[in-house]
């Protein structure tokens, strides 16, 4: 008899419906004895943590939008000032280094038709705002065909090529 007058008491407390939730997560229409604070808190660290999570997903959202469009403008780049119209062209955000959080790219396609790498590729330094949907390009060089260490294999530099530990990056 005693499941039967329980029922009702979880009938009333929450509805039917949560009868497949344990006792202790069903909603109340009023707080056992004691303050209920233990809840209050559980409620609060629950909202805190939902606005942090939203906060941070937003800003991720934001950054990576920011990261596509920048990346598609140097890729815009690339063709304006090369002529060439070609779609595969390789992009490399560390080549410069990391100490400029990824803003300064390398942007490397080839100087004729083909298979990527297959030709002489022309490589172009871009950073700096987009504007217009384009950005600067401060520098760049020329590689081999089928290069595997583009630092060593450079040849035909323009504008700003960076050092590293002082050494030229670029044989002239």
């Amino acid at each position: 008899m005693s499941g039967a007058a329980e029922e009702p008491r979880a009938a009333a407390e929450g509805g039917a419906g949560f009868r497949w939730l344990p006792e202790a997560l069903r909603p109340r229409d009023r707080e056992r004895r004691g303050s209920g604070s233990l809840r209050l808190v559980e409620t609060t660290l629950l909202v805190i943590v939902a606005v942090f999570l939203t906060v941070v997903t937003v800003y991720d959202l934001h950054r990576e939008t920011g990261i596509n469009a920048r990346l598609s403008a140097d890729e815009t780049t690339w063709r304006h000032y090369t002529g060439h119209n070609y779609v595969n062209l390789s992009v490399d955000t560390i080549l410069l280094g990391t100490e400029y959080k990824s803003t300064r790219e390398v942007v490397c396609g080839n100087t004729h038709p083909g298979p990527p790498g297959d030709r002489t590729q022309i490589c172009l330094e871009i950073w700096g705002p987009v504007r217009g949907g384009l950005r600067t390009v401060h520098g760049g060089w020329y590689l081999p065909r089928k290069v595997p260490d583009v630092t060593k294999e450079r040849y035909g530099c323009f504008g700003y090529i960076p050092r590293k530990n002082g050494e030229d990056l670029c044989p002239r």
